[in-house]
């Protein structure tokens, strides 16, 4: 059972095509990272999976149903990028209102509310809350009911580093019980050690998808190496301009180093020569970034989009 699966999906809105072809799934025990600037059609593939709204074409499938069912939808949590609550009311009567909706045990209110460390909160008026003490809740609510499919909207927004370490923690835990989770972020460098793979949204088309190996693959990017001399720095620049024919690389002198930059498939060539030469004291290898990848794919063009909701 896939948690979802989008088959071929396009959507338009009027005569408008927001997403194209779209094909895409998620599996039980896996946090997929969704990313695309705004307008690329993340929140109307949210709002399908959801069963907020039909594709025009393609397929929706989620937990092995229909999209919208009220049957999956309680097995499914989600957390809106900006949430809001009533502000007279408390944590508590809050997440007990919502309990009541989705059909959850009363009884994990309490303990959600310790979960995401409002315990201390729980009997306060939510117009006192901070944002980032919203966002907690938010959290809370979504994870009522033990979701089987939890889908979170920038959920570190007004979080500190400790709280957004715990969210992380939280995470892992729920996909290693088997929850799948889908994780839409602009801070690309905070997700990516937590998900397993990535899809990556432009212009209504999924440009790439896979694991971060697998994406490097696909954007077929240079590795830097960072090379500390053993001797003259003009040496070591005789030894890789040698081997410069057969690697395809670019150098740069940055304070006292050599920052190359060689295609994937050359790397462990110039890795062996510059090992066998004897003129380097320390080497470094920087794979491209989830981040880099995600500029390759987009182009700068989508950089002046980044930082809010489409």
């Amino acid at each position: 059972m896939n948690c979802f699966q989008l088959e071929n999906v396009s959507h338009r809105y009027d005569k408008t095509t927001v997403l194209r072809g779209i094909d895409l799934r998620l599996k039980p025990g896996e946090i997929l990272g969704l990313f695309g600037h705004n307008g690329a059609g993340k929140t109307t593939s949210i709002k399908l999976i959801l069963g907020l709204m039909k594709p025009s074409e393609g397929k929706v499938t989620v937990l092995d149903g229909e999209a919208g069912d009220p049957h999956i939808s309680q097995h499914i949590g989600y957390l809106p990028e900006n949430v809001m609550f009533y502000p007279q009311l408390t944590g508590r009567e809050i997440l007990s209102h919502f309990a009541r909706l989705k059909g959850a045990p009363l009884n994990q209110v309490p303990e959600l509310l310790e979960q995401v460390g409002l315990g201390d909160a729980m009997n306060a008026r939510t117009k006192t809350y901070s944002k980032g003490m919203r966002q907690r809740l938010g959290l809370a609510q979504a994870l009522l009911g033990k979701p089987k499919l939890l889908m979170l909207d920038e959920p570190t927004v007004g979080l500190d580093p400790v709280a957004t370490a715990d969210l992380y923690r939280l995470l892992r835990d729920l996909r290693n019980e088997g929850t799948g989770i889908v994780l839409c972020s602009h801070v690309l460098p905070g997700v990516e050690p937590y998900i397993d793979r990535a899809a990556i949204l432009t212009g209504g088309t999924l440009k790439a998808a896979g694991d971060l190996p697998a994406l490097r693959r696909q954007a077929n990017m240079p590795v830097t190496l960072t090379v500390k001399p053993a001797g003259s720095l003009s040496e070591l620049e005789r030894v890789i301009h040698q081997a410069k024919q057969s690697t395809g690389l670019m150098m740069k002198n940055d304070h006292g180093t050599l920052q190359v930059d060689v295609r994937p498939s050359d790397k462990m060539a110039l890795i062996q020569t510059l090992m066998q030469s004897g003129e380097v004291a320390d080497l470094g290898i920087h794979q491209p970034s989830l981040e880099d990848i995600y500029v390759h794919f987009i182009g700068s063009g989508g950089l002046a989009h980044r930082g809010g909701s489409q």
